[in-house]
């Protein structure tokens, strides 16, 4: 089956498609870094690099799949509708330009009649309204009156860590298929995958340090914060501990959320991995560590890259160049969809 696929980023969630029997023969990503990525893990797909709003950009995107495909995936940025640290009204989300790439959706599916189209994005995607014709309309109300007399549309929102992937990461997806296919929802599996299972085995590393294990290695941090994490347990945060918390250089305790400089649990699936996963001053990103015979808790440091992949639900082997900058997986990885995922729900494709 041909797949287009749109708003690419690095393709980390498309790296099963190929086992679903899909293969993505033309797709679309605006940062260059990143979609130079993508042609290095997908060499024969046909990567239009550019901006998707500019003609000359979307019409070369349609004539690369010989404007017919069967699949189509679209992953529009996310940033006009994150509600992560405030609230956002609809009213205000309607005045962001970025939330109308989501129209750029809309005309690539009435140009090439996808059998099958998937729309992912942040929980906020269902609740987005847009000016669209003129009205201002929910994404669901432009879905159905576009395309509801032929296409069967499904919304829901998913939690990465109900289909096998070691983190928590809630979706909102938009299914839709010809009315005469056939295309359910998958099934949650009946224990979900702790951290421990799927990094548990990787050796301890400090800030730092490396391993021999490709990606296994440790970045390096302010001795301050090592401090602090060091005298952190396993699921706290440092603005928790009576005598290392996160201070000033006079001592003064620094104001922040429990949420930050803080531990991961082993008994859980990780939290989500955000674009911010670099820094131990960000959400949830510390590892869980272990008790030391001195009371104070080893990898007291962020996730290391290979960490990332594993809770992303990327194969161990996950191939991409050797010198790919870290920063650069961390943010891809951070804004990808993990791709058991997204194989999880292709695979009930009928």
């Amino acid at each position: 089956m041909k797949g287009i696929s749109l708003f690419s980023g690095a393709g980390i969630g498309e790296t099963f498609l190929e086992d679903c029997g899909i293969e993505i023969s033309a797709a679309n990503e605006i940062i260059p870094r990143r979609a130079q990525l993508y042609k290095s893990i997908y060499p024969d797909s046909n990567m239009i690099c550019g901006d998707i709003t500019d003609e000359l950009i979307f019409n070369e995107l349609m004539s690369a799949t010989n404007y017919k495909t069967e699949f189509l995936i679209a992953s529009p940025p996310c940033q006009g509708m994150s509600i992560a640290g405030k609230n956002r009204c609809n009213k205000t989300m309607s005045k962001d330009e970025r939330n109308y790439l989501f129209t750029y959706v809309v005309k690539a599916i009435q140009i090439l009649n996808p059998a099958y189209v998937l729309i992912e994005n942040v929980p906020a995607l269902l609740k987005l309204s847009i000016y669209y014709k003129n009205k201002l309309m929910t994404v669901d109300d432009i879905l159905e009156s576009e395309f509801g007399n032929k296409y069967l549309i499904e919304y829901k929102i998913l939690d990465a860590s109900d289909y096998g992937v070691p983190q928590t990461r809630n979706r909102a997806m938009i299914k839709m298929h010809l009315k005469e296919k056939q295309w359910i929802w998958p099934q949650k599996i009946s224990q979900k995958i702790t951290v421990k299972d799927a990094i548990g085995d990787l050796p301890s590393l400090e800030a730092g340090e490396s391993s021999n294990i490709k990606w296994h290695f440790a970045r390096n941090h302010d001795k301050r914060h090592i401090l602090w994490m060091k005298n952190t347990p396993t699921g706290k945060s440092a603005f928790s501990n009576e005598k290392y918390y996160p201070q000033k250089s006079d001592g003064t305790k620094i104001k922040g959320y429990e949420s930050s400089y803080r531990r991961i649990k082993w008994d859980e699936p990780s939290p989500t991995i955000t674009i911010r996963n670099d820094a131990i001053s960000s959400q949830r990103n510390v590892h869980p560590g272990r008790l030391l015979n001195d009371g104070t808790y080893s990898d007291a440091r962020v996730l290391t890259p290979f960490e990332l992949m594993i809770l992303n639900s990327l194969p161990r082997d996950w191939k991409i160049p050797d010198g790919t900058p870290e920063i650069l997986i961390r943010q891809c990885i951070g804004e990808s969809l993990p791709p058991l995922m997204l194989k999880k729900i292709v695979e009930e494709i009928g």
